[in-house]
């Protein structure tokens, strides 16, 4: 429990120190060529625009490896599931009596997924690269699922965005793990 707490911490630390310096860096991604390595993975994506712009938010992405960008890719989708998560909560505090059992799946739903990406960077500290593509498709299968959830009701659901942005990181996770198992 302590690794998996340390190695949260650390992650946490890391995302954070990211998020600061992310704005500053996004509006000159504009101007960055990217690298054949970006475009390698890019262009396997369904949006490769989204995907390059996912990954130059980060600044170390100009001279990433594919370690690197794995922790780039890996990182920015945990950092997205955790934000969902923390949404979710928020919304359950005012949640009507027809969104509580939706918000409460898409809890468990968010609650899987971040196991999931955290999971991945524990095996990319550990160079354990078998399993970074199904723990990806997992964590992309909850974003589904939670969506899923509110289908067949009226309006649409609050966490569309976050469902589909989770999917798209995850896409690229995949994609990116893929570097490391035909290499």
């Amino acid at each position: 429990m302590k690794k998996v707490t340390y190695s949260y911490l650390c992650l946490s630390l890391l995302l954070a120190i990211s998020i600061l310096i992310q704005p500053s860096y996004a509006a000159a991604t504009t101007a960055i060529q990217p690298t054949n390595l970006v475009k390698k993975v890019c262009s396997q994506t369904s949006n490769y625009n989204f995907c390059v712009e996912t990954l130059y938010a980060d600044p170390r992405t100009p001279e990433a490896d594919r370690y690197v960008l794995a922790y780039v890719i890996f990182g920015s989708a945990y950092q997205s599931a955790t934000t969902t998560h923390d949404q979710i909560n928020l919304l359950l505090k005012n949640a009507t009596a027809s969104q509580m059992p939706r918000l409460k799946r898409c809890g468990r739903d968010y609650t899987k997924a971040v196991s999931k990406l955290l999971e991945a960077h524990d095996d990319l500290d550990s160079e354990t690269f078998e399993s970074l593509a199904k723990l990806s498709r997992i964590a992309s299968s909850a974003a589904d699922d939670c969506e899923t959830s509110f289908k067949g009701t009226r309006g649409r659901s609050p966490l569309t965005t976050n469902n589909k942005g989770l999917k798209g990181l995850c896409e690229i996770c995949v994609v990116v793990s893929k570097l490391f198992v035909m290499s």
